[in-house]
């Protein structure tokens, strides 16, 4: 791995503590998961500007495949890397760890590691980041609304809703294919497993998401036939 894409995950880490150092300071009367949803909602936003920047010809965003990684593509994995870093050790002092998301952190540290090392498939694994990372800003944004004190309104319904399109036509459609591509084309096997990894995570995460909306719309339309019911009665 090159001395300056080192410096650069070093100073990442740095910077998205401080970061977060900075807004727990601001959200002080919110909690701890909050603060790291802002830092991860700017990490997110970063990511998919930087990932896009990164694609050398829109007609083929994968293209050349398993070729050597381009050194915006280089630099714009480290700085995720570095975010992933700080995330996972963020969230051990949560008072709850996520298994699934702890498991999705540790694939992508050694998934993007291994890229670095290989300084290979820099087109596809900036595809994957690009896929993975567009749906998180609404993902956390429908966290951030229940905190803030939006928890069951339309915003946040239309939040999830919004959330669960994204997901599922970038990591279920995207996804897939951005994997087939990976595993069929000469890649190292380290990034092929945790190319397949990921999607497999995703694909998880696709089956809670399918059962959160079915629970969230029967919700609001029970509570709408609710109201209904109680203004006949008056």
């Amino acid at each position: 791995m090159e001395e300056n894409i080192k410096k650069t995950i070093a100073l990442g880490v740095v910077l998205w503590t401080l970061a977060f150092v900075i807004l727990r300071r601001v959200f002080c009367k919110y909690s701890f998961n909050f603060s790291n949803r802002l830092v991860s909602t700017v990490h997110a936003t970063l990511a998919v500007t930087l990932a896009s920047l990164s694609v050398q010809d829109w007609k083929c965003p994968l293209c050349p495949m398993a070729s050597t990684s381009s050194p915006e593509q280089m630099q714009t994995l480290a700085v995720s890397l570095s975010y992933l870093i700080y995330d996972i050790v963020c969230c051990l002092f949560e008072e709850r760890i996520s298994v699934d998301n702890t498991i999705h952190h540790l694939v992508g540290i050694i998934g993007i590691s291994a890229g670095l090392y290989y300084k290979k498939c820099g087109s596809e694994m900036v595809g994957a980041l690009w896929v993975t990372e567009m749906s998180s800003p609404f993902l956390h944004l429908r966290e951030l609304l229940k905190e803030m004190g939006y928890r069951d309104t339309a915003i946040n319904l239309a939040a999830d809703i919004l959330f669960a399109a994204i997901f599922t036509v970038a990591r279920m459609v995207g996804g897939p294919y951005i994997t087939y591509v990976t595993l069929s084309a000469e890649n190292p096997p380290m990034i092929k497993a945790m190319g397949l990894g990921l999607q497999l995570v995703s694909a998880f995460w696709f089956l809670k998401i399918v059962r959160m909306i079915k629970y969230k719309l029967k919700k609001t339309t029970t509570t709408k036939h609710g109201i209904k019911h109680a203004s006949k009665l008056e």
